[in-house]
Parts: structure tokens; sequence; C-alpha cells
């Protein structure tokens, strides 16, 4: 085994999960409950900021008081309860196949396996969806190899504090320069900067259009033989495949292109 590790973040990275996944779950609970309201694309994408589904809907319902929900231990029971049913619609959306991973994740996530990294995953999702994007997504025998999924609630701080990634670092038995960090938004990013981890972005839905200052280098995504990696911004690392492989990750680790 290297002295280096992969720490994937889930939505976004693993898959597209925000538009067709998280949010169609949302809604689908917000009906299910009787809950007065619905998120459209536009209203979720600045939610996102915010780490944490059960901090999405307690940061929606402050800015809206005119939503009545009950006195505030009912609108706390409520969202914890939002929270498990929306993940359970996730589960099965992802179960059911609606959630492609994203082009070259898989490769990638094989091949530094396969390079004797260690590899982890760490989102302020519930376990739970997680581990249901990764089954789908890598399969159950590189699932089998990865070192660990730090998932939802195990931090107190979600990003964009540094906390969930200084948490697997620990775990890992890593310090932050021997860990690059795959992650798709502002937020994340920002906690993989926080934590001092070198990082690499591959845009999302919701992301296309942010800023990533202290990432080493912006794709659209990692990359396979059918859908190649655009470089947005940074160090291209690409290599001869036109994507994004072990030796980029060793580049970026390098802080060299």
């Amino acid at each position: 085994m290297t002295d280096r590790a992969l720490i994937l973040d889930c939505d976004g990275v693993l898959a597209d999960t925000e538009l067709d996944g998280h949010l169609v779950a949302f809604n689908r609970t917000f009906e299910e409950l009787g809950m007065p309201f619905r998120w459209s694309p536009e209203e979720y994408g600045p939610l996102l900021r915010i780490g944490g589904g059960k901090e999405r809907m307690r940061a929606y319902l402050a800015e809206h008081p005119e939503i009545d929900l009950g006195s505030p231990d009912e609108v706390d029971a409520l969202i914890v309860r939002a929270h498990a049913r929306k993940s359970e619609i996730y589960v099965e959306l992802v179960e059911g196949g609606a959630l492609p991973g994203r082009p070259g994740i898989a490769r990638i996530v094989g091949e530094a396996l396969d390079a004797g990294w260690q590899v982890a995953c760490a989102s302020t999702s519930a376990e739970k969806s997680v581990e249901a994007v990764l089954a789908s997504v890598v399969g159950p025998a590189q699932r089998a190899r990865m070192s660990g999924v730090f998932a939802g609630d195990v931090v107190a701080a979600k990003k964009p504090a540094p906390d969930i990634y200084l948490l697997a670092a620990e775990a890992l038995g890593r310090t932050p320069d021997e860990i690059i960090v795959i992650e798709d938004s502002q937020s994340g990013a920002a906690a993989a900067a926080a934590a001092g981890m070198s990082h690499l972005v591959t845009v999302s839905h919701f992301t296309a259009d942010d800023d990533f200052p202290a990432a080493s280098v912006v794709v659209d995504v990692v990359g396979d033989a059918e859908t190649p990696a655009t470089v947005r911004a940074g160090d291209d690392v690409r290599d001869s495949r036109g994507v994004i492989g072990v030796d980029g990750l060793e580049k970026i680790l390098a802080g060299r292109p």
C-alpha cells in the first residue's frame, strides 16, 4: 500500500444525484407528509451551499416564516421524520437505476485501488444513501476494497467546515498532504481546502458556473473512453487517454502540472 489516499464526495461526484435524486426525493417527501411547499431547481441550487438535508430544510423554513408547521419542537420532529423518509425514497431511486455514475468515476476508483491507494468517501448525506450510490456506481467488489465511508452526522459541523475530511484523514492514518479529494461543490471544495488537502473539482449540474479558487484543477468529468475530460481551470493533468488517472492525481499531490 502506498502512502496515498483518495477521498471522494458522493453527491455530484459519484453521480449527478442532486437534480435527479435528492431534489426528487425531497419533493416526494414534502408531498407525502403534507408539507405545503416544493423546491424548484432554482430554489434548490442555493440550498446546496448548506451541508446536510436537515440543515437545508431548517434554513429554508427560517427564510420562509410564513410557513407554519407548528411549534419549534414539532418542526424539529417533522424535519427528522422528513429527512428519514427522504433518504428512503432516495435509496429507492438509486436502487432502481435512476442515477448512473458520472463518466470515469468507477474507473478512477478502480485504478487508485489497484495502485495501492486507500480510497474512501466523505459526504454530508446519510450513510445509507451514500452506500446505495457506491453499490450502484462502483459495484460491491470495489466497495469492499475501499477503506471507509464517512457520512451523515458523524461530525457536528458539516461542509464547508473541514471536520469530515479531518475525521477521514485520522481514520485512514494519513496526513493532509497525502490525500487528494474529489469534490463538485463550493462548500465541499472549501472543506477540503480548510483541511489542507489538495482537491480537484468535477463540476455538476448545479455547480457548473461556480468558482473554485483553491482547486488544483477543475474539469467537467474525470473522464472515460467515451467522454474524455475537459479542463475548465487549473493544471492540465490529463493522461494520454484524455482522462484524469492516478498519474494525474500524483502530479496534483506533487504540486506540479
